[in-house]
């Protein structure tokens, strides 16, 4: 009966210990669904970043914009499923700014996690960075033009001659869209003047012109080396791009350009095409294609040829190669995430708690790519993130720790003692906990150095029957602190007290290894490295060098203090071979010595050998040692190449190591760990051997694992995944050779690459060496790995194989298909990938034709790289409407076309009356709105000038004169002196007399003619009458209304060069650009004549004057005081006679 209790209890402790890891696996995990993406759009356009979370309800989503809650507003606010929408996105400078990058916050009770960064990038388009420059080239030969500027997203670049555009490729003609125009064969039709043409989503830009003259090429043509003109440049392109390589080279005959790697690998030939004449053009770029490209120009039919080479690095985003597990801890246990992640440049990891980035102190840790968390306290019970991030973008994954709680657990140990033993080690004795003692069943001693910031701390965990313990494997002279918790089945006690104690000093257990060089033929350089702190154990406090010759027993000593490195041994003897060693001490005593190495002094000779080279060795791993070496400049002059001697220590040297002039570095492989080898090298030349270097090192011991009762069996081997489809993948691997024959089962890893939730990762079972992987997501890198179980020992994970998925076609159209007519016959079709995840896009197929054409079925074809969202339709028709859609294609099939999108070509472009977002030659058109704006605006003003104008009139009556003969003889002064000033505009202290126009009506001074402006609702533009004039029209009245404005704008706006050009797709700018126009209508004159004209009001008003004469009068009154800015005087006080 007693077994069966015993069993019994055993099996509620185990439940009892298994009941809070279930936490881990039935927790509503929360992960998000979607996240957000990076986003470019247009100025006042909507845009709508994806967030969904899933979890346990309820769900709290907050936004961050660089790392700032998002506040929401009437233009920014959250939809129901958690997105964030904004209904004009707004491109105002600093913090108003909507650019910006965007992450979503989603919380529940569990804990908080953030998604993924997401930029948003307003679509713009600078001036240009690099104009065409003129050349002058010779018939028959090549020509190259360039332009770059900067634009999101990536501008279309053509090119014009002489204003008329040229095919993008012909037999001769290359354009690249790096902005290079390419011209070989060059003919004296080519000559001409060349411009940049750069067009987005945003607007056009213009570059100025250039010139190409050709000149007349020799007669006969005397035969030419080939000569590359334009390399190759290094370049960095970031994952799925595509690269160009420029290559043009000029020689007689023409030389055959071909292109190869550095690395004597093969091209891609999938991938890899030559564009033009010789230009190396790379698509969809994979890290596979990163490296050296050497282009050549040979002249054909013989050998002379010459090189230029570039590299090629391949930006990749961050991925995951090791993720956290979701973790269930003990109240003051110690829990350890791992987190690894590889991408181009090496992205940095950053851990995050809840949304919030943890940071070191006492209990928390980070050493490189793992966070530990000791003495765990319920507040640690959250969700964590890994983060991995360069400047290609991030990833995160996440893992949750839950804290288990016990309130029937042992108080902490008491009394704890430290003990120093020796030079590496601390005995450790403590006492009982004082509550709960019996139910402890094991201690764990936690110690770490006490020195120093992020120092790692180790844990050894022992039984419940000893309170003392031993830690042999301490460094010497060192501090280190100590602290001890107490575990049951339930948890663990809270940590005891720290203790600090120090480790005693000891000689060096091993002598610094020496390097020796020769400056001329009667001294040795001998250096050394300091040794590490395992190494000296304790403080370095002198050094004793020993030397003598070989042929000799008489030993020198020289004693050097402990901070010194080198010593230059002087009057030697030439071409003898020394012995020298080193030991170094410490306050204890002398370390053991190291053994003899040897070095042959240089002979004394007045020939120019080679001096010794600079020489560093550097083991790689146990057994292979990296030797690195560098003459200086005046020392490299001759050299035809190096020897390279090495053996292990008290062993024969071995046979030198031939190595060329130009190497630097050598691999020595094939060593035995934990041994002590010299290296010796020198430079050679046609005169002899040069002084050699020598040096000795160490080889490390080899990482063992710690032997165990029973060792874990090896993994399954030659893992080998290959795509059966878009939705499954066939897996097969090599079972261990076992002498064991019990059955065996596997399980299999699959994940997606990069994955951020722990918790899909997909496990699956089987008795058998191969498995079809079935129901996974299209083009979608998976990563699987496979281990064995038998007789309930489970192997480690198999090196894990990568192997992406056939991507599907795609089942929807490109979204949000635009079409803008920029020219009288070109047109900018946009679009935006199809809404499907997973699907790849090969390349864009753009129909168009005109509604004739649609009707007989006769579509035109574009295509594009999927990479590429824009086009250019050019050789458009006046007068016709055209039709346009999209479809999006890849390997695998074509996709639907989007909705036909209607274009009409209007004969004259300004005429279009929707029009209203385009640019043509350089000026905006009018829509309804912008129009409202402006007439309201301008009454606004209307009012304010006639407002003012009454308050003037009003003054001008009250003002108080002191005679009432005054008062008359200034009404009749006034009505001479108008009449005056209409003949000859000099008179002073008079108002003008001015005929009013009524209405729509006004005068047009510089070409006198009578014209009637008129607004005609549901169209944009104002026409206009022309009426005659009497020529007669008074001086005063020309120069109150000055010159007609230029009714065209300025042909030369701000970025455009000297195009004229600008065009900007901006509602705000054609609004300005209409409202400037209408502002320079005030004429110079006013401000340069108007001096002696009289702004005051009449005093009083003729009854002749009908009301519709009188709105007149105060309108000419208002300009006038808007004008002027003298003190009216009164006695001059006139009256404005009509």
């Amino acid at each position: 009966m007693a077994p069966v209790k015993g069993k019994l209890k055993q099996l509620v402790q185990l439940f009892l210990v298994l009941l809070p890891l279930s936490g881990v696996f039935c927790f509503s995990e929360l992960f998000f669904i979607k996240e957000p993406h990076d986003v470019t759009v247009m100025r006042k356009e909507a845009v709508i970043l994806n967030c969904q979370a899933h979890g346990e309800a309820p769900i709290d989503v907050r936004w961050l914009k660089n790392g700032v809650k998002v506040m929401e507003s009437e233009r920014v606010y959250l939809l129901s499923n958690g997105s964030l929408y904004i209904s004009e996105v707004e491109s105002r400078r600093a913090d108003k700014s909507d650019e910006g990058f965007y992450q979503c916050l989603a919380q529940n009770k569990y804990g908080a996690i953030l998604s993924q960064k997401a930029r948003l990038t307003i679509a713009s388009i600078s001036s240009f960075a690099i104009q065409p420059t003129p050349i002058v080239v010779t018939e028959g030969s090549v020509a190259r033009f360039s332009c770059k500027i900067s634009a999101h997203p990536p501008p279309i670049i053509t090119w014009e001659l002489n204003r008329v555009t040229l095919p993008l490729a012909t037999e001769r003609i290359t354009v690249l869209s790096s902005g290079v125009l390419q011209i070989h064969g060059v003919q004296r039709a080519d000559a001409g003047n060349y411009r940049c043409i750069a067009t987005n989503i945003a607007s056009r830009r213009r570059s100025t012109e250039a010139s190409l003259t050709v000149t007349p090429a020799l007669s006969p043509q005397l035969p030419q080396r080939p000569r590359i003109i334009t390399g190759p440049q290094n370049i960095s392109v970031s994952l799925h791009q595509n690269a160009i390589l420029e290559c043009m080279a000029t020689g007689n005959p023409r030389p055959i350009i071909s292109w190869s790697r550095a690395d004597s690998k093969s091209i891609d030939v999938y991938n890899t095409k030559v564009l033009g004449n010789g230009n190396l053009i790379i698509t969809d770029i994979k890290p596979k294609h990163g490296g050296v490209y050497m282009c050549r120009a040979t002249t054909p039919g013989t050998r002379n040829f010459t090189i230029a080479s570039a590299n090629v690095t391949v930006l990749a985003p961050p991925s995951l190669v090791e993720w956290p597990e979701s973790l269930t801890r003990p109240r003051a246990g110690t829990a350890r995430f791992v987190c690894q992640a590889e991408g181009v440049p090496t992205p940095q990891i950053t851990w995050l708690k809840n949304g919030e980035r943890v940071h070191s102190n006492g209990r928390i840790k980070m050493y490189n790519s793992k966070l530990v968390i000791n003495q765990i306290i319920p507040e640690d019970d959250a969700i964590y993130q890994c983060q991995a991030e360069n400047e290609q973008g991030s990833v995160l994954s996440m893992a949750r720790l839950i804290v288990v709680m016990s309130e029937d657990r042992p108080s902490a140990p008491r009394n704890i003692r430290a003990d120093t033993v020796s030079s590496s080690a601390i005995l450790l004795a403590w006492e009982r906990p004082l509550y709960n003692s019996d139910k402890v069943i094991a201690y764990s001693v936690h110690y770490m150095k006490a020195e120093g910031l992020n120092n790692e701390e180790y844990q050894v965990v022992i039984g419940n029957d000893t309170t003392r313990y031993i830690i042999d494997d301490l460094e010497s002279a060192r501090n280190y602190t100590f602290y001890i918790v107490a575990y049951m089945p339930m948890g663990a006690s809270r940590m005891s007290d720290h203790v600090f104690q120090h480790t005693l000093e000891d000689v060096p257990l091993r002598a610094p290894e020496l390097s020796l060089t020769s400056r001329s033929p009667t001294d040795i350089q001998v250096s050394w490295q300091p040794l590490p702190d395992k190494l000296s154990r304790g403080r370095v406090s002198a050094y004793r060098l020993s030397y003598r010759t070989s042929a000799e027993n008489t030993v020198s000593q020289i004693e050097l203090p402990g901070e010194k490195t080198n010593h230059l041994l002087e009057n030697l003897q030439p071409d003898t071979i020394y012995l020298l060693r080193i030991n170094a001490a410490t306050s204890i005593g002398f370390g053991e010595q190291s053994a003899w190495t040897s070095h042959r002094t240089p002979k004394a000779s007045s020939a120019r050998v080679p001096l010794a080279p600079e020489l560093h060795l550097e083991p790689l791993n146990c057994t292979t040692i990296l030797a690195r070496w560098q003459l200086t400049s005046r020392n490299s002059v001759g050299v035809q190449g190096y020897r390279l001697f090495y053996h292990e220590e008290s062993q024969p040297e071995n046979a030198p190591i031939q190595l060329r002039a130009s190497d630097n570095t050598h691999t020595i492989g094939g060593l035995d760990p934990r041994k002590k080898y010299h290296v010796k090298l020198l430079a050679y030349n046609f005169l002899g051997d040069g002084y050699q270097a020598d040096q000795t090192i160490s080889t490390p011991g080899c990482v063992s694992v710690r032997d165990r009762m029973v060792p874990p069996p090896p993994p399954p081997h030659n893992v080998y995944a290959k795509t059966n489809s878009s939705t499954a993948m066939f897996l097969h691997w090599g079972r261990p050779a076992f002498t064991s024959s019990h059955a065996v089962n596997y399980t299999i890893r699959c994940n997606p690459v990069g994955l951020q939730n722990a918790s899909l990762v997909l496990y699956l079972q089987t008795n058998e060496q191969s498995l079809l992987v079935r129901d996974l997501e299209p083009n979608t890198k998976y990563e699987f790995a496979v281990r064995l179980h038998i007789d309930q020992l489970s192997s480690p994970w198999s090196p894990v194989v990568y192997q992406s998925t056939f991507p599907e076609a795609p089942m929807l159209p490109p979204s949000n298909v635009k079409v803008t007519l920029i020219e009288e016959d070109t047109a900018l079709v946009s679009w935006k990938s199809p809404d499907e995840l997973n699907i790849a896009v090969t390349h864009y197929t753009i129909l168009y034709a005109s509604r004739n054409a649609w009707i007989a079925g006769e579509w035109q074809v574009l295509q594009r790289e999927g990479s590429i969202t824009m086009a250019l339709l050019e050789n458009l028709k006046p007068g016709q409407v055209y039709l346009v859609k999209v479809s999006a294609s890849n390997s695998m099939g074509d996709g639907p076309f989007s909705h036909t999108v209607e274009l009409t070509v209007w004969s004259d472009l300004s005429s279009d009356p929707r029009h209203s977002t385009g640019f043509s030659d350089g000026f905006y058109h009018l829509d309804q709105k912008s129009m409202t704006g402006i007439t309201v605006g301008v009454c606004i003003a209307l009012i304010c000038i006639i407002i003012c104008a009454f308050i003037i009139v009003c003054r001008g009556k009250n003002r108080k004169f002191s005679a009432a003969k005054t008062y008359r003889e200034g009404v009749s002064t006034s009505t001479s002196a108008a009449g005056q000033l209409g003949s000859d505009g000099q008179a002073e202290n008079a108002d003008v007399t001015v005929p009013m126009m009524s209405q729509n009506h006004f005068i047009d001074a510089k070409n006198m003619r009578h014209g009637v402006v008129t607004y005609q609702p549901g169209t944009t533009m104002l026409t206009f009458e022309d009426e005659l004039v009497s020529p007669d029209l008074p001086g005063t009245l020309q120069a109150l209304l000055g010159h007609r404005g230029d009714t065209e704008g300025s042909s030369n706006s701000e970025g455009s060069h000297e195009t004229g050009d600008s065009g900007r797709y901006s509602h705000d700018e054609t609004e300005m650009t209409n409202l400037s126009s209408g502002a320079s209508s005030r004429p110079p004159s006013l401000t340069a004549d108007s001096g002696g004209l009289d702004c005051s009001g009449p005093a009083d008003e003729p009854d002749e004057l009908s009301e519709e004469s009188q709105a007149d009068l105060k309108l000419t009154e208002s300009v006038e005081n808007g004008c002027c800015h003298h003190e009216v005087q009164s006695s001059s006080q006139s009256a404005l006679s009509l």
